[in-house]
């Protein structure tokens, strides 16, 4: 049973790499950072897996791009960690571990839940990405660029429409949770069975 649990696990965690992945190809090209709906599936990970599997999925994510699948906006590779987006792909792992870590102090969390552990999810993002972005375009891509197109390229110009996906995200995730944790729950609770 304990084995039958696992591989669940581990079905969802790739599930939840696969559909990160296709968020990368659902995009709108914008000059630097192109806006895509991966953030929207890094939410739902945080969610409704939790925050050591929410994590999971996401680094899974970034390996089988670092080895060379081409899951990435552009590409992929060992090399993508010098592009300026890759900023974004560390705080999707931080986000999806944090938004499950804020859930999971909450015995049964509601809408404002949600939205709040997404919210915090979204800037975690962007504290990482954006400085990632300054650094990468300024020193080892000799791209000298100033604060202010950092700030309107990589964070004015996309904050709006992924606060929106966050709020979506915390609706959808809502919705979704009960089922999500009921099979987490049962897991629990076999796995103590098994060790009595």
């Amino acid at each position: 049973m304990q084995q039958r649990q696992s591989t669940l696990s581990l079905v969802i965690i790739a599930m939840f790499a696969a559909l990160t992945a296709i968020g990368a190809f659902i995009k709108v090209p914008l000059p630097v950072v192109p806006f895509t709906l991966q953030i929207v599936f890094v939410f739902l990970a945080g969610c409704l897996l939790g925050r050591r599997n929410g994590l999971l999925s996401q680094l899974v994510y970034i390996c089988i791009g670092l080895i060379g699948l081409p899951v990435f906006t552009q590409g992929g590779g060992i090399t993508y960690v010098l592009q300026p987006t890759f900023g974004f792909l560390i705080g999707f792992a931080m986000a999806a571990f944090v938004v499950g870590w804020m859930l999971e102090k909450v015995e049964a969390p509601t809408k404002k839940h949600f939205i709040g552990a997404n919210v915090v999810g979204l800037f975690l993002i962007y504290a990482v990405a954006v400085p990632y972005l300054y650094v990468s375009l300024n020193f080892w891509l000799d791209v000298k660029t100033s604060w202010s197109h950092i700030l309107v390229v990589g964070f004015l110009n996309s904050i709006v429409a992924d606060f929106c996906l966050a709020i979506l995200s915390a609706l959808l995730a809502q919705r979704l949770y009960p089922v999500f944790r009921t099979a987490r729950a049962l897991k629990i609770v076999r796995i103590e069975q098994e060790h009595i």
